[in-house]
């Protein structure tokens, strides 16, 4: 899963937040932004993806009202 095209997707949407590849072959990660950014960035993540990813299953949890934002924008963990 090349995270390079989910930063891009983001900084275009404009969300932030991250996204992580994990040790089981899935991806974990966090998105903020106004309630129709995030529900596009999730279409993208859910539909989409990078070019040389598949996608099996998404599942979306932990989501909540926000009153700021926690990141300043959209980056890779390792």
């Amino acid at each position: 899963f090349s995270n390079q095209y989910t930063e891009e997707e983001a900084r275009k949407l404009g969300v932030v937040g991250w996204v992580k590849n994990t040790s089981q072959g899935t991806v974990t990660g966090q998105v903020q932004g106004p309630e129709d950014k995030v529900n596009a960035m999730k279409s993208w993540l859910s539909k989409v993806g990078s070019p040389s990813s598949r996608i099996d299953r998404t599942s979306f949890s932990n989501e909540k009202e926000i009153s700021k934002l926690d990141f300043s924008g959209f980056s890779t963990r390792y």
